[in-house]
This record gives structure tokens, C-alpha cells and sequence, in this order.
């Protein structure tokens, strides 16, 4: 008999999975072609270099030994105090060890919109995949049963707190399930009342717009940087920023990429990532346009029609707005006074929150993916 969906539901924890919310959920899993499948299982490795590259390339940038407009595109609206305290030096080469594609289905693969590197869904995508193992033995989840579980337990071999803000309090049942799962030497803290300890590991599942909110973080990161604890994720907002997937783009970093990366692995993402444009107002030469846009300023962007506006907008980081969905514009989908609107809200927040423009590309499925670096 096969498995229905009151099936599943049964399986869910009492307490559930995300406070107040539900989903459309399917007792099958979602079949993925081998092709497809053997690229996925690529793709951790490809993004943790495409990561360490951009932190490279933030610190080249600090250093005069790249465009130093890099660092200032993504230390835009950053506190002088979060970055100095984020560029310790003893945690230069630090990345994070759970990292979040956001995928979309294509007829000719998949396209990468976003690495999150303080992502939802850890708990969630591990009990999917120990339930699907359970309801379909002959359908091994990608991972195993318990691929994510173990790989969460990895990061942090003695143990550690998942510390939670309220900001993120609607994950905070996913990661109790998780933790309860990964044993009695984890548990989830919050955070606005957190105090380190030595020798006591911490996972950081709040984003750094929200430092205000918790007076314990600069503790926390000085207890990193001497060593004291291991903090994943590292507090680098540079590293959270989606400008990352435009400046691969630009065509004056090309040098500067091709030294960062091999070329297969150039050639690899260069399938994956959409066209990008950071939305920078600033003006060009008269006889200048944006490749791939055709524009020579953002306000003719604004004028295009709905077949024109295959793209998207969203912050890029930094933002109460900048993470989910919360700023997202798909420009097809919206009226042209919204689209208008939006554009000049790009511009004008440019200064303190960047946001940023990519090409659409069309889609089958959406499709998330977690990926724990070792």
C-alpha cells in the first residue's frame, strides 16, 4: 500500500516544524534525474570554494590588492563596529559550515538565486528525509536517512548551543526536533540573553541586522577569535551578502575570479548563476550601457515592458527585508507602477542596503537545497 499524506503527517513532531505555519506537503519525495542528481552532489564542494573565494577577494579588496570598491559595496550601511569585530584577524578564513543554494528548476538543470549562510530549514530538510527513508525504503533521500542529522552533529563534535533570536523564533521548533535528534549535549538558547562559554560551541542562527536586539554577540565573537569556542556561522556580513552571484558577472573581475578559481569550477557556476547587475545609481558615459541590459541608467529599466522584465530584484543583505521573500520583486509578475517603484527604491537604498537585479530564467520546479561543509 503506498503512503498517503496523512501518512506524513503523522510522522510530524508534536510541536511541529515552524511556529505557526503549514504547508502543502506530498507522501512522495521529489524525484530528481541521476544527471541532475550527480551535479548536486558537486555542488557542496563548488560553493564552499565559490565562498572562500569571495572571502578572499573581500580581504584582497581591504588590502588595495583588488577594486576597493568591492568592500564597499558590501560594507554598505555595515556599523564600523560589526566590522571591525568581524574582521578579526584570527578568524580571517573562517566560512560557515552549513550553507543554503536556493535552486530552481530548469528545463537545462538548475539555477542558483541565493547562498544563505544562516539558513531555515536544517531540522525541516532532516526530517524529511528520515521520514521519506522510512515511508519509501527502496527511495534513499539524497544524504540518507540521516545525512543532515549527522552532518549537523559533525560541525560541533562535543556538542554546542543553537542560539535563536526572536527575529528567528519561527524556526525555533525545527531546531529543537534537530537537536533533540542530534543528542543531549546540544540544545537551543536564546540569544538575546546568551553569555559564551569556553569550550561550549555555538550555531548562529540570527542575522546580523539584528545585532541591537542581542547584547551577548561582541562576547560571543571575542570568544571565537581567541579560540575559545568555535561560532558557525562566522560573523561576516560580507559573506551574507547576494551581490556575490552579480559580481561574478562583472566583467573588470574577471581576472581577479580566474585567479581565485580553476576554470572547470569557473565553467561550473558559470552554468548556475543567472546574469546579475548590482543596482549601483551612479552614472555612465554617455556612450556606456550595462551589458546584458542594454541600459545606460537604471531609470530606463523601469520603463521596460512585461515580456521585457524578466528579472528580479531583491536587497541584497543587511536588511530586516533582505531575507525569505520579504523583498523580492519578479518583475513579470508585478504592475508597471510597482515595477517603476521598485527600481527607484533600489536606487535610493543603495547607499545603505544595495540591492541587486538578475535575469530570470525559466523554471520547472523551486527546489532548496542544505549543504553541510566539513
Amino acid at each position: 500500500m503506498n503512503p498517503t499524506r496523512d501518512d506524513l503527517l503523522k510522522a510530524m513532531p508534536e510541536s511541529g516544524l515552524f511556529a505557526g505555519k503549514e504547508w502543502l506537503t506530498s507522501p512522495e519525495p521529489f524525484p530528481i534525474p541521476a544527471p541532475l542528481m550527480a551535479e548536486m552532489n558537486k555542488l557542496g564542494h563548488r560553493l564552499h570554494v565559490f565562498q572562500k573565494a569571495c572571502n578572499d577577494l573581500y580581504y584582497r579588496s581591504l588590502k588595495g590588492k583588488a577594486p576597493p570598491w568591492i568592500a564597499e559595496y558590501l560594507d554598505a550601511g555595515k556599523p564600523p563596529e560589526l566590522l571591525d569585530a568581524a574582521r578579526a584577524k584570527p578568524l580571517r578564513n573562517t566560512l560557515s559550515g552549513v550553507i543554503r543554494p536556493d535552486l530552481i528548476l530548469t528545463e537545462s538543470g538548475f539555477a542558483l538565486t541565493e547562498i544563505d549562510s544562516v539558513p531555515g530549514g536544517i531540522g525541516l530538510t532532516a526530517w524529511l528525509g528520515r521520514t521519506y527513508a522510512a515511508l519509501h525504503p527502496g527511495k534513499m533521500p539524497v544524504g540518507g536517512a540521516d545525512g543532515m542529522i549527522e552532518g549537523f552533529r559533525s560541525l560541533f563534535p562535543h556538542g554546542g548551543d543553537v542560539v535563536i533570536s526572536q527575529e528567528s523564533a519561527g524556526y525555533r521548533p525545527e531546531m529543537e526536533w534537530l537537536a533533540a535528534q542530534c543528542g543531549p549535549s546540544f540544545a537551543v538558547r536564546d540569544a538575546e540573553h546568551y553569555q559564551p562559554r569556553d569550550g561550549r560551541d555555538v550555531y548562529r542562527f540570527f542575522e546580523l541586522f539584528d545585532l541591537p536586539q542581542i547584547p551577548g554577540w561582541q562576547a560571543l565573537q571575542q570568544a571565537a577569535a581567541d579560540g575559545k569556542l568555535t561560532l558557525s556561522a562566522p560573523v561576516k556580513p560580507w559573506l551574507e551578502e547576494k551581490l556575490w552571484l552579480a559580481l561574478f558577472w562583472i566583467r573588470p573581475l574577471r581576472a581577479l575570479w580566474r585567479q581565485e578559481l580553476r576554470e572547470n569550477q569557473r565553467d561550473a557556476l558559470a552554468k548556475i548563476i543567472p546574469s546579475g547587475w548590482v543596482v549601483d545609481p551612479a552614472p555612465l558615459p554617455h556612450h556606456a550601457v550595462l551589458p546584458g541590459l542594454d541600459i545606460n541608467a537604471w531609470d530606463e529599466l523601469a520603463g521596460f515592458s512585461q515580456k521585457e522584465r524578466q528579472l528580479v530584484l531583491k536587497r541584497s543583505g543587511f536588511h530586516e527585508d533582505a531575507w525569505g521573500s520579504r523583498s523580492v520583486v519578479i518583475g513579470h509578475d508585478v504592475s508597471q507602477p510597482e515595477w517603476t517603484d521598485s527600481v527607484r527604491l533600489a536606487q535610493e537604498s543603495f547607499a545603505e542596503s544595495p540591492w541587486w537585479c538578475l535575469r530570470r530564467r525559466k523554471q520547472r520546479k523551486t527546489f532548496i537545497a542544505l549543504i553541510i561543509s566539513g
